[in-house]
């Protein structure tokens, strides 16, 4: 046990054992570490479309054409990239446009309602569970079953694999997913609209500047996956164009998917009001089926917005309040000026009245 000096402090043979002990204490913990936690252990996975033969064909997507009733049996592979043993979890869900327009597939606790839950597995389940070894690779049979009242059009989900690691206190999941898509014959819809339109304008002090700006909600109200393209401008109120017209080419939007977009349309003098210009198109089909699916109408929209020159407003405000008031001012020293003289004159005329009117003086005599 070790005890103080009355300084408190340990004494120097104590301290030397305490550095000791701890010393190796810590390469005994080095020492006992386990091999999994060295810093080139790596965790990945992949997976994808598969041939007959369990290899990857070159496809990129799962894309079917398929009648209400009707079955498709293919292929998924999954892999272990990474260097350490992994428990994976293949699964189907579906698909949907996020905020940002982004490609999404439901978290692993929502239950599919669409494509995604039309999927089965060769062992007659949703959803597979198995470990693989690293670098090794399995090819997973599947067949997908259109429902009977499954509606025409495009119906989007994603073969997923996943592989859940603890780390410190959370637990990360590593998810990678393939696009699937499911085409039911019958009225394909391409139809893209906007849906919602606002402009804005923000002045400078510069009257020859100034920035506009257009808000944009895309909504696809057809029943085929479709990515849009915007060609947006400024008129006058004229109609002459104020900047060069900007392209703008959006992610493809699902069936029944709203994005909303915000875009500064460059400098635009403030000629009093100006007109933000939207038009609409398609890129085309995004399923993979190009060519099976109408092509959707053009749209074109506007929305006028004040563009007030404030600045140079407000001077010539205030360059005409100062001639106002200058006439004002030039008026009534006029009018102050003309009664001046006019009582000025007034009295004069009444001092020599009043000097006509006093009597003559009387002289005195000699006695």
């Amino acid at each position: 046990m070790f005890t103080r000096t009355r300084t408190g402090i340990f004494p120097r043979r104590a301290l030397a054992m305490l550095l000791l002990s701890a010393t190796l204490i810590s390469g005994a913990a080095i020492a006992l570490a386990p091999a999994s936690a060295r810093a080139d252990d790596t965790e990945a996975i992949a997976g994808g479309p598969c041939g007959d033969d369990g290899g990857r064909d070159g496809r990129s997507r799962f894309t079917y054409e398929a009648t209400p009733g009707q079955q498709v049996t293919d292929c998924y592979r999954v892999e272990n990239t990474g260097s350490t043993a992994q428990r994976v979890t293949v699964y189907a869900t579906d698909a949907f446009n996020t905020e940002g327009g982004d490609f999404a597939l439901l978290d692993a606790n929502a239950t599919p309602a669409d494509a995604g839950a039309w999927i089965v597995f060769a062992d007659g389940t949703t959803r597979m569970q198995f470990d693989l070894a690293p670098g090794e690779d399995r090819a997973l049979g599947f067949t997908l079953t259109v429902p009977d009242n499954a509606g025409p059009g495009d119906h989007a989900g994603g073969l997923l694999v996943s592989a859940q690691t603890p780390s410190a206190q959370i637990l990360v999941d590593r998810r990678v997913g393939t696009r699937l898509y499911v085409r039911v014959p019958g009225d394909l819809q391409s139809l893209l609209n906007i849906t919602g339109m606002a402009a804005g304008y923000t002045p400078s002090l510069n009257p020859l500047e100034g920035t506009t700006s257009v808000s944009l909600t895309i909504t696809n109200q057809g029943n085929i996956a479709l990515a849009p393209t915007l060609v947006l401008g400024v008129k006058s109120f004229f109609g002459t164009d104020l900047v060069e017209r900007r392209l703008e080419n959006l992610d493809e939007l699902l069936p029944g998917a709203s994005r909303t977009v915000t875009y500064d349309l460059g400098p635009v003098g403030q000629y009093v009001y100006v007109v933000p210009s939207a038009s609409l198109y398609s890129r085309g089909d995004q399923s993979g089926l190009a060519g099976q699916a109408p092509p959707a109408p053009q749209v074109d929209r506007e929305a006028g917005v004040w563009a007030m020159p404030w600045v140079l407003v407000g001077l010539i405000v205030l360059v005409v309040l100062l001639v106002v008031y200058r006439r004002w001012r030039r008026r009534r020293d006029d009018r102050r000026a003309a009664e001046w003289m006019a009582f000025t004159q007034a009295e004069a005329a009444r001092q020599a009245a009043e000097s006509d009117a006093q009597p003559a003086g009387v002289g005195g005599g000699v006695r």
